[in-house]
């Protein structure tokens, strides 16, 4: 698991609230719980999820759809431990076996969360985040999280925009926030807390999030897939880690990228190899920022056409 003060993030004060060992001290009021973070790709899920924990768990690009996996983030202060699950945007055309399981992942987290973050644009709901609505709980609380608000020159647009929000669905909250900008977000947390259950912390207080340090490793190089190449590539690749070994304080890390064709292998490798290094070299400093260790990191791309439609294939890379 990854501990706190891996990767920073510019996060807000929300995501800075001091830390301490609780041990058995835990307050009788103490409250802990799981809250979903859902919404259709793009609308700064995975930002938002950074930006209240403090730390970078989940991987971010300005291309929809960068997550593929849900992700827990933990954040911990002395009254909750807040345990968010940021998941894929819903898919609402299934174009493989891939986007299935991402929605699948989504629906699944409905159901296992006392919380449910969902997540949309300020002054923008169009069928895509309807058909979210549609599957939301209903004996859950649902706060509505109207996000990007630093993007609105007119900000007496979004009263009207909330009242016909509150038209459409009975939220428990709703809340505007920007969080790229940490806006709203220590408000955020207490609105949250108070729907959450008496409970003790469910992980250490210094953990960050559930997920292995391979799983990281892999998420790390995918994140470069999507921010360094074009709009159609991203979507056709994938990443497995081979062998992850550490010792005396070296992590060596072998990674697989994998492609449909050899002409994306062609693009993803680039001329001289100099793509690929390039990519392979930025993941490797964000693998030693989050490990707080020196990383060797050695990558192929590989071609295995169809890996997207291949329950198998997606079964070895963590989908279920």
């Amino acid at each position: 698991m990854i501990k706190r003060a891996s990767v920073k993030t510019s996060s807000s004060d929300a995501a800075n609230r001091p830390e301490k060992e609780l041990g058995n001290n835990t307050p009788s009021s103490y409250r802990s719980g799981y809250i979903a973070i859902i919404g259709r790709p793009n609308v700064g899920k995975s930002t938002l999820l950074n930006h209240l924990i403090g730390q970078k768990v989940s991987i971010t690009s300005k291309k929809a759809q960068t997550t593929r996996h849900r992700i827990n983030g933990i954040l911990t202060d002395q009254q909750t431990q807040f345990v968010f699950v940021d998941t894929p945007g819903f898919q609402t055309q299934h174009l493989n076996q891939l986007n299935s399981m991402m929605n699948r992942a989504v629906i699944q987290s409905l159901s296992d969360v006392d919380v449910v973050l969902f997540v949309i644009e300020a002054l923008r709901f169009d069928d895509r985040d309807s058909l979210i609505e549609k599957i939301l709980p209903e004996k859950k609380p649902v706060i509505l999280i109207i996000n990007k608000i630093d993007k609105i020159a007119d900000k007496k647009k979004l009263l009207p925009f909330l009242e016909k929000m509150a038209q459409q669905y009975e939220y428990a909250s709703m809340i505007p926030v920007s969080a790229e900008q940490g806006i709203q977000l220590p408000l955020l947390l207490d609105t949250i807390r108070s729907y959450l259950p008496e409970g003790r912390p469910l992980f250490g207080v210094d953990e960050v999030t559930d997920r292995s340090e391979r799983f990281v490793a892999a998420e790390l190089l995918r994140e470069k897939l999507f921010r360094m190449m074009g709009d159609e590539i991203p979507y056709a690749t994938s990443v497995i880690i081979e062998q992850f070994k550490q010792k005396d304080g070296l992590r060596k890390i072998y990674a697989s990228i994998l492609v449909d064709n050899a002409n994306q292998k062609a693009i993803v490798i680039g001329k001289d190899g100099l793509k690929l290094k390039e990519m392979a070299t930025q993941a490797r400093k964000d693998m030693e920022d989050a490990f707080g260790s020196k990383v060797f990191l050695n990558v192929w791309v590989k071609v295995r056409s169809g890996w997207a439609d291949d329950a198998s294939v997606l079964r070895s890379l963590g989908y279920e």
